[in-house]
């Protein structure tokens, strides 16, 4: 299982300390959005989160097949999105908020698209794409130190 993520204000504005066991980095908003640009935004956070997962996803399986992948490359983009379904949707356009994520294989590869369909079913692909319950509560002060 992950270990606990702790995040503290900083000192500028929006700046969030983050630590993960012995991992340690910032985030920040923008410098347009009233922050300092001192380090990844929330939803710069997210798609970092669900690329690393599909390529991990990716190589794992390509590892356990023995398949000739050499690298291969993820770039996402936080966009809108038409709606997919919506009773009202005859009379406007619904746009939602939406990810787009494209990959590029390297490697004498026949399977780019089974790869594709793999990262997809990443774990946190799978999180983004479910209800997900978040309970929020008060943090007992013993439990801040990690």
């Amino acid at each position: 299982m992950s270990r606990n993520v702790l995040v503290n204000s900083g000192s500028l504005r929006f700046v969030q300390n983050i630590s993960v066991g012995p991992h340690v980095f910032q985030g920040d908003e923008a410098s347009g959005n009233g922050g300092k640009d001192a380090g990844l935004d929330p939803f710069e956070l997210i798609l970092a989160a669900l690329g690393a997962c599909a390529s991990i996803t990716v190589q794992m399986y390509a590892d356990r097949k023995q398949s000739p992948l050499e690298g291969g490359h993820v770039v996402l983009s936080y966009t809108n999105v038409p709606a997919e379904d919506r009773s009202d949707s005859h009379t406007k356009m619904w746009m939602v908020d939406g990810i787009e994520m494209e990959f590029s294989f390297d490697g004498d590869l026949s399977e780019d698209q089974q790869l594709l369909a793999l990262a997809g079913k990443c774990p946190i692909h799978r999180l983004l794409t479910s209800p997900v319950p978040i309970q929020t509560k008060p943090l007992v002060p013993s439990s801040v130190s990690m």
